[in-house]
């Protein structure tokens, strides 16, 4: 105790309070980062969803079931054979068609006498009355024939022939099922940002999720019973145009009804249809949600957020004004911390299927953060794609 006076003292007399003050922030905010990144994303790695109690004794019967909003032929032709090829004993595909090609609608029935697990049902779209993605799928729902349903999107393709049957596992140990989507890798910064957002975005909600303590899926990759959403009287929030996988499943979701699906042959991957822009216009399109996320959902995501800015801000502040020893020491908190995350984030990367994100991650570190402050700026602007 007496050694520990002494050095306080000694660091008192040499930096003073503000020294002494700015040290005791650099480390508060050092340990809230490496708590968030050991004991809450470090929990995703070591993931095992057989802990859960049975619910059912065998792999249901599937349904899954995806929306599709345009005369999209490369989806027929490249990402459903993906989904008939699912290594899977008994599931079938409905696809809910919203549009007026009568002839492309025609097509797409007429593969069910090759396929005879499509089953598919058409939704003719009226410009003036817009149909919204928790109308589709509502419909499919109740064309649906099986009680246990996946929920995906057309733009979204398995890595593996095994997606379906480890989703589908998910069944026998709750009544939601929740999987990762990444999206698809190409070269250059803005698809590795892009690629890096969407992992650590899910690394916040699976993070509390392998906790029992779920508040979201992801829209591509997620599944519930027939009997939780009627039980639930359906979507809710019906005059937003999204939130069917976080507003309606925080509805639904409990401690104890929900597993976690983590592997790389369970990722599926999202194609990209844009840059930048894009991009962020999605952030703005979807995170319109967040402001109606309950209240401990927001303060757990807020709380990472504003620690790594003012934990970066504190060391800037220490980098500018402190003497040389003081720089060192606080460059080596910052290596340190820089260490420890990308070792963790290397762990995350490999159980969901992700590949060369750790290396270059401080990028991502350094880079997300006026990314988070622009998106909650473009937040402040009501986006009218969301309202109905």
């Amino acid at each position: 105790m007496q050694f520990f006076d002494s050095f306080f003292d000694s660091f008192l007399a040499c930096y003073g309070r503000e020294g002494a003050a700015l040290a005791a922030v650099l480390l508060v905010l050092l340990g809230v980062q490496l708590y968030y990144y050991i004991f809450v994303y470090g929990r995703i790695a070591g993931y095992k969803n057989n802990r859960r109690p049975v619910v059912l004794d065998a792999d249901p019967p599937v349904s899954v079931v995806m929306p599709l909003f345009s005369e999209d032929y490369a989806f027929v032709e490249e990402r459903l054979p993906l989904i008939l090829a699912q290594s899977y004993p008994k599931f079938e595909v409905v696809i809910v068609y919203v549009g007026h090609d009568t002839d492309f609608y025609e097509d797409l029935a007429r593969l069910k006498q090759s396929f005879p697990q499509i089953t598919t049902t058409k939704i003719h779209l009226n410009p003036r009355f817009p149909i919204s993605r928790k109308m589709a799928l509502n419909v499919g729902i109740k064309s649906a024939h099986y009680e246990h349903m996946i929920f995906t999107s057309t733009d979204a393709c398995p890595q593996t022939d095994r997606w379906l049957s480890l989703m589908a596992k998910g069944f026998t140990r709750g009544d939601v099922v929740v999987g990762y989507c990444g999206v698809e890798q190409k070269g250059g910064l803005v698809n590795y940002l892009m690629r890096t957002w969407r992992m650590m975005h899910a690394a916040e909600w699976l993070g509390r999720a392998v906790r029992r303590r779920p508040y979201r899926g992801m829209l591509q990759n997620f599944g519930f019973t027939k009997t939780l959403y009627f039980g639930a009287n359906g979507f809710n929030r019906l005059n937003m145009n999204i939130g069917e996988d976080d507003l309606f499943l925080q509805q639904v979701m409990t401690r104890s009804n929900v597993s976690v699906i983590l592997s790389p042959r369970a990722t599926l991957r999202e194609k990209i249809w844009g840059g930048l822009g894009w991009g962020l216009g999605q952030l703005r399109y979807f995170g319109s949600a967040f402001r109606f996320y309950p209240r401990s959902a927001k303060n757990y995501v807020q709380w990472e957020i504003g620690s790594r800015l003012l934990f970066f801000a504190a060391v800037l502040c220490a980098l500018i004004f402190m003497p040389l020893e003081y720089k060192a020491a606080v460059a080596l908190l910052v290596l340190l911390r820089y260490v420890i995350v990308a070792i963790e984030v290397r762990r995350i990367a490999q159980r969901v299927g992700e590949r060369g994100i750790a290396w270059c991650y401080f990028i991502y570190d350094l880079l997300s953060l006026p990314g988070a402050i622009l998106v909650r700026l473009m937040l402040l602007r009501k986006d009218k794609r969301v309202w109905r």
